[in-house]
């Protein structure tokens, strides 16, 4: 008797070892700690298009829907600052600023996964803006219709946001996307879970 409960004890060691190493595999964070940042490439997003709209839309529409790699500008190769990245992809930036008079609309959007993010992206944009407006484009202590009204008086350049506020101002008809020139998608960057923007589900 007393051998028999000594040999069930290590036996219901090992079921729980095997049981806490099986849940480890299941987290998402646990994999992403262990790849290294990529930059982006545009097949990535496209990718990411087809899987999401493959669906339910037909093979004409997912045609339509698919952006060529000359709509995409070269990414960030991760050496570069918000600021300095923005300096090479629009160089041209200073004549965009001054002719853009439109209202509820940006020349610059940026969408990244959180208010805190954004911000902070806010506040790493200075170097870059110049004489410039920056809208804040997030839910996070500012009511919707603030937003609107802001966009309908003033002439904005810069919008940076989360992806459902974008979407709710587009919607309601508060944001217009006419004569917007540049779309940043704040790709790499990982919350406390480690999860990209494009790791949520919701977006």
């Amino acid at each position: 008797q007393p051998t028999e409960c000594f040999l069930s004890q290590p036996e219901e060691k090992q079921e729980s070892t095997v049981k806490a190493k099986r849940r480890k595999k299941k987290k998402i964070s646990d994999i992403l700690e262990k790849s290294a940042p990529k930059p982006g490439v545009p097949a990535d997003l496209q990718n990411l298009l087809s899987q999401h709209f493959g669906e339910n839309r037909s093979v004409i529409e997912i045609e339509e829907l698919k952006l060529s790699d000359s709509c995409f500008l070269p990414a960030n190769d991760l050496t570069h600052s918000f600021s300095s990245y923005l300096k090479e992809i629009c160089p041209k930036w200073a004549k965009l600023r001054k002719n853009h008079k439109e209202k509820k609309s940006v020349v610059m959007l940026v969408i990244c996964s959180s208010a805190l993010r954004s911000l902070e992206l806010i506040k790493s944009v200075t170097a870059f803006k110049g004489d410039c407006r920056v809208l804040k484009l997030f839910a996070k202590h500012i009511k919707i219709k603030e937003q609107m009204n802001m966009l309908e008086k003033g002439v904005f350049h810069i919008g940076i946001g989360t992806p459902g506020r974008v979407k709710a101002l587009v919607e309601q008809d508060g944001l217009c996307l006419n004569s917007t020139k540049y779309m940043i998608l704040d790709w790499n960057w990982r919350d406390q879970k480690l999860r990209r923007m494009m790791d949520i589900p919701e977006v």
